[in-house]
């Protein structure tokens, strides 16, 4: 066991423990006392999130904002303790996962009757404001894909049940239906189409039904990876979605459409986007790193360095390792470099570098979360744990 990476996933473990599973998140600023300020214009609330998200300083204390728990963090810590006690079989693992789940089970979104997760404050992007607590398919995704693998570990049947209600709220979305596909909308209010969230949505849908035999998920699953691949570009990359406002390629989202195909992959034994998988992986292997290891934001250009980007590529570069040669040590050499470079002495990761300044404020989920996850991840893989991924080996195109 590598004792490097163990050491820096069991310090950010402390530090969000010790914090009472409470930090900041990028998107927060809706939570500051600004927001009486912006009248609730739809302009002006853009503009206060992306401020507070891009201040290259720690004002969220200065304008109200203060330490607060995320369903997305808490879904990412418990996913990392289900990893490290798959690890280790260490029990406090197994209680603090159970600690986690048992939170998210009571925190869910309270509209709904299914399972699903949102934010618990408003966020306001280019493609409008999802309001407080509305759960997106992202969140809701995610956090089922851990309570799946909650049950897989733990045996408690209760997380299975948590899971196969989260696809049930999934099937109930708004769909773009194409004659290449489906897309899964992002929000329940209205279509919002986008790739990595429709390709997490199938994802869920068929590695539940692996287990519930549900054959209306496996059909959407399907129908929404055709929708995905069919609109990935020739060299493997995919935008963040078709609209022209969404062209961009970026580190973080292209790993989590890679983990979602794959995840699809392994639960259905459908063959048909090995392609897709291929040069997509090759595109991500790359376009995205720095010989270094320093993961790269986009296709581009590197900066800003962002913590997200550095925990999802050690999490892909993990769940690819047993059918990619050489991923597992690009994993290691992109922890190696985020270990160095972005975790501080009391153990939190920061949340970005900008060249000139680092970026120190502490992030739940953005960060402190996604690294537990992806390290205890890479720490299972280093030591020979190929029991979630069974994928066949990729061609030598993709080494």
């Amino acid at each position: 066991m590598d004792k490097t990476f163990q050491e820096s996933a069991e310090q950010v473990a402390r530090w969000v423990e010790a914090h009472k599973y409470q930090a900041y998140d990028p998107g927060d600023g809706d939570l500051s006392f600004l927001r009486y300020l912006t009248f609730d214009v739809h302009f002006l609330r853009r503009l206060l999130t992306g401020a507070v998200l891009r201040v290259p300083f720690h004002i969220r204390p200065w304008i109200g904002i203060r330490p607060h728990t995320s369903t997305k963090g808490m879904g990412y810590m418990g996913w990392g303790y289900v990893k490290m006690y798959a690890l280790t079989r260490d029990e406090a693992y197994r209680g603090k996962a159970q600690f986690c789940f048992d939170w998210l089970m009571k925190n869910r979104s309270p509209a709904h009757e299914q399972y699903c997760w949102g934010n618990h404050f408003s966020f306001s992007t280019r493609a409008g404001t999802i309001p407080k607590q509305m759960p997106t398919i992202v969140w809701s995704s995610l956090i089922g894909l851990a309570f799946l693998e909650a049950y897989e570990v733990l045996g408690e049947v209760k997380y299975l049940d948590v899971a196969r209600s989260a696809v049930e709220w999934v099937k109930s979305l708004p769909r773009e239906n194409t004659s290449r596909g489906t897309c899964l909308s992002y929000v329940p209010f209205k279509q919002s189409s986008i790739h990595n969230s429709n390709m997490l949505g199938a994802a869920l849908l068929a590695r539940v039904a692996s287990h519930t035999k549900d054959q209306g998920a496996l059909e959407l699953a399907k129908d929404a990876m055709v929708y995905s691949c069919a609109r990935q570009m020739a060299d493997g990359a995919w935008f963040y979605g078709e609209e022209p406002r969404y062209h961009w390629i970026d580190n973080f989202h292209t790993g989590y459409n890679l983990d979602c195909l794959k995840r699809y992959m392994d639960s259905t034994d459908d063959p048909e986007f090995n392609p897709n998988l291929r040069s997509g992986f090759e595109y991500f292997r790359l376009h995205f790193f720095e010989p270094d290891g320093c993961p790269k934001y986009y296709h581009q250009k590197a900066g800003p360095i962002d913590i997200q980007c550095a925990a999802q590529a050690i999490d892909t570069l993990a769940f690819f390792s047993d059918t990619a040669p050489g991923s597992l040590e690009l994993g290691k050499k992109v922890a190696r470099w985020t270990i160095d470079n972005m975790q501080a002495e009391d153990g939190h990761f920061y949340y970005r570098d900008l060249g000139w300044k680092k970026v120190k404020t502490p992030m739940l989920h953005w960060g402190q979360g996604t690294m537990f996850k992806g390290l205890a991840h890479l720490l299972n893989k280093a030591n020979g744990d190929g029991r979630e991924c069974e994928s066949p080996q990729l061609s030598e195109s993709a080494r």
